[in-house]
């Protein structure tokens, strides 16, 4: 059996794989994994907390949090490229509703539900049980609340990002039935940027995007008001399908890896002495120059890591094997799964008070094993199959 990922298998027209993207998929949903485990342990808010919540692994989450979903959204829109070419803008809508809008509906409705749960009981106080909360959750409650802090129920937590997969997939289907695809082809297949080009003019943009939309529209992930993560999502997506067959890019790629890298990491750096100097308990706020600055910063490192991630990928991962070929079949399955089980397995863990390497061990053990029985339930189960992403 096979699969329909967030972000499909790459494959030209012809048949040809590109299996370095693949590669580049599959780690980055792994990184996804490991990024949400961390998120019980920061001192940023999340659905459950562990004891030893704190500002510690900060540094190491902000190495991949500029970047990971932009590239994402990248490949995505690579894979995207092929899939038009190949059946067209109506097939490729149809295809993608059934595809990715039935697991968004089902997992919304069933396997997103104990992460809110869990949720209210850690900040409210919540003692009715489950079975009480999934029916009030059904019936869209909109009363639990701290403050004016309200949780959106019912609600798509993590696959906001399967939800604007959809809509922007359905957005460029009209597009190329408009024409745009060839417009986009020749854009894509014309960028003959090098060296600096490469770095600076992507650099310049995504740091104006930053400056000009963050503060007006923080990331919130609510479709109708998420413009700036609407504007790099989708400006990402597009790229993605432009540059889909530029080979000779995927090739200049490879060979700025080395530098990508060191500015990427320079950025990020940076960005770390920022964060800490001025996001918890600083003395005095940043000048707003300083705030500027520390965007372009951000960006620098947004689209330096993925040049480099895109450009080792191209030099040392592109071939195949049954390794890549499970770990691309599963990876929707292991996607759709992931949070909730990490939200229960530390919810559940945190009365042992065990020590943090303990606990975080077994929570990071609980998910695999869960995103693996997904995926094998998926594919043995025929009704199973399409509620999670496998055909």
């Amino acid at each position: 059996m096979t699969t329909t990922s967030p972000a499909p298998s790459v494959t030209t027209a012809s048949g040809q794989r590109l299996p370095f993207l693949d590669w580049v998929r599959v780690g980055a949903f792994g990184l996804l994994i490991l990024y949400h485990v961390g998120m019980f342990y920061v001192s940023w808010d999340w659905h459950v907390k562990s004891r030893h919540a704190g500002p510690t692994l900060e540094p190491l989450m902000l190495l991949s949090s500029p970047w990971r979903l932009s590239l994402l959204f990248l490949v995505s829109g690579v894979a995207t490229r092929f899939m038009a070419d190949r059946m067209g803008p109506g097939t490729l809508s149809r295809t993608r509703l059934s595809r990715l809008g039935i697991p968004l509906l089902f997992v919304m409705a069933v396997l997103v539900v104990p992460q809110p749960y869990f949720e209210v009981v850690e900040k409210l106080g919540y003692a009715d049980g489950f079975a009480a909360f999934w029916v009030r959750y059904l019936s869209f409650d909109q009363s639990f609340c701290r403050g004016e802090d309200c949780l959106i129920l019912p609600t798509w937590n993590h696959m906001w990002f399967v939800a604007y997969l959809l809509v922007y997939t359905l957005l460029l289907a009209l597009l190329l039935s408009l024409g745009a695809g060839r417009w986009l082809a020749r854009l894509g297949q014309g960028v003959r940027l090098r060296g600096p080009g490469l770095l600076l003019v992507p650099v310049i943009v995504l740091a104006l995007l930053r400056i000009a939309l963050l503060d007006r529209f923080p990331i919130t992930h609510n479709l109708v008001w998420d413009w700036y993560n609407h504007a790099l999502s989708f400006g990402m997506f597009v790229t993605g399908y432009a540059i889909a067959r530029n080979a000779d890019l995927f090739d200049r790629l490879a060979v700025l890896r080395w530098a990508s890298l060191g500015l990427g990491l320079l950025a990020w750096a940076l960005y770390v002495w920022y964060a800490l100097t001025f996001w918890h308990d600083a003395a005095e706020p940043p000048g707003e120059g300083l705030r500027m600055a520390s965007r372009v910063v951000y960006a620098v490192q947004q689209w330096c890591m993925i040049l480099a991630v895109l450009g080792f990928a191209r030099r040392h991962l592109n071939r195949s094997g049954p390794v890549l070929r499970y770990l691309s079949a599963g990876v929707f399955p292991f996607y759709i799964i992931h949070q909730t089980a990490i939200v229960v397995a530390g919810h559940m863990l945190t009365p042992f008070a065990l020590s943090g390497v303990a606990e975080s061990g077994l929570i990071i053990a609980a998910t695999l094993t869960a995103c693996l029985a997904t995926y094998e339930l998926a594919r043995r189960v025929g009704v199973l199959g399409p509620l999670l992403g496998v055909r």
